[in-house]
């Protein structure tokens, strides 16, 4: 992959795109309208706004295109595919994208969850199920809040309306007076850096047809990758800390503030060539890195209660909140209450989420049915085959 990501720079990708992706499908470069499978994949090319959907026919594959000067992005409408044949809703394009403030205070209510991975249904289902959209898969969660804690990318097949799914709640809660935090995981940054391991075939395909490289649908050169470029590794809700995968002890030596952590980490979120200026990013973006780490679970160097300790006081919270490293088929938590694992199994029908309402902590599955968290003992044994 790495491969991969380092051709792209010559441009010959887009220059053969059949060469690099293919498929069974029979794939036809025409504009002609089908029935749209894929997309909005909203891209920049100078002044001018390209927006491609992915129509299919019984003829095959067939690429739909509209453009809007770029100056008109902030009232640019599109349309997004639900798991739902024929419902669809609507995005309004934003103007522009400010990073996220990495230090919230607290909500009243929060609904937290991980690892939704291309999985459309199950995202859409924990929503409603929890009155955080209504059936049209409009904001109702009025002054609340979401956090969404990595890895809604790769492996499914619905990754594109998953984001623009994010992309629009964001803006619909500020409106309200809530909030949506969406927290990078690996697999966000393995996408926006060029390594595919775990992409769906299809996107390949797509790409292909549309001319570009995956890892080009995740730049600042398209509207979904300028928008995740303004997202943190690491963020704070009240008295909880969120990070995909953890905080190490070496992220406790280099003790950086939640500001200084997310914007020295943003500038290489699409970098291929794992050269760092700073020895600091060296831990970041390694396996003891927020968005890699797994040493609370599992591994040879596994976490202490000191060490978690030592986080939770350096940054002023009582919890942190993880996803990446399936421990159960439930949302649970481990060192005596302190660490909170979101991540479940939502493409097996394992799928829940992390209530906290009031400060109590209740797991909720897709039906907002809730339940007491499963208390782990730290060491406990995780579902191996699951991580990645």
């Amino acid at each position: 992959m790495k491969f991969l990501a380092a051709l792209a720079t010559t441009g010959l990708i887009a220059a053969t795109p059949a060469l690099l992706y293919t498929s069974k499908e029979d794939v036809m470069p025409t504009r002609s309208k089908g029935t749209c499978i894929d997309g909005p994949y909203v891209l920049y090319r100078g002044d001018t706004l390209v927006i491609n959907y992915i129509d299919s026919t019984d003829g095959g594959l067939l690429l739909r295109t509209e453009t809007h000067p770029m100056a008109s992005k902030g009232s640019v409408l599109v349309t997004v595919n639900t798991d739902i044949p024929g419902k669809t809703f609507t995005v309004k394009l934003r103007a522009k994208h400010e990073n996220e403030k990495p230090i919230h205070g607290r909500a009243k209510t929060l609904l937290a969850l991980s690892d939704i991975e291309g999985e459309f249904a199950a995202f859409r289902q924990l929503l409603q199920g929890n009155g955080v959209i209504d059936e049209n898969l409009n904001w109702k969660y009025g002054k609340n809040h979401l956090v969404l804690i990595g890895d809604f990318v790769d492996r499914g097949e619905m990754v594109t309306e998953v984001l623009w799914l994010i992309y629009a709640l964001e803006a619909q809660a500020e409106s309200a007076g809530g909030k949506v935090h969406y927290v990078l995981g690996n697999h966000e940054i393995m996408n926006m850096s060029g390594d595919l391991a775990y992409v769906h075939p299809r996107y390949f395909t797509h790409c292909g047809l549309m001319g570009v490289h995956y890892m080009h649908l995740f730049s600042k050169q398209a509207e979904l990758g300028a928008w995740m470029a303004s997202k943190n590794v690491v963020q704070r809700v009240g008295n909880v800390l969120f990070t995909h995968g953890g905080m190490s002890g070496y992220m406790n030596l280099i003790a950086m503030p939640l500001r200084e952590l997310n914007d020295i980490t943003r500038p290489y979120y699409t970098d291929s060539t794992y050269k760092y200026p700073d020895p600091r990013l060296e831990i970041i973006y390694s396996d003891f890195g927020p968005f890699w780490y797994r040493g609370y679970y599992m591994g040879t160097q596994r976490a202490t209660m000191q060490q978690v300790d030592s986080t939770l006081q350096f940054y002023n919270t009582k919890y942190v909140t993880t996803g990446h490293t399936v421990v159960s088929n439930s949302i649970c938590s481990t060192f005596e209450g302190k660490v909170l694992n979101t991540d479940v199994r939502h493409a097996k029908g394992f799928s829940e989420a992390l209530l906290i309402e009031d400060g109590n902590m209740f797991r909720v599955d897709e039906n907002g049915q809730r339940g007491p968290l499963v208390e782990l003992k730290a060491g406990a044994a995780v579902l191996q085959s699951d991580q990645k």
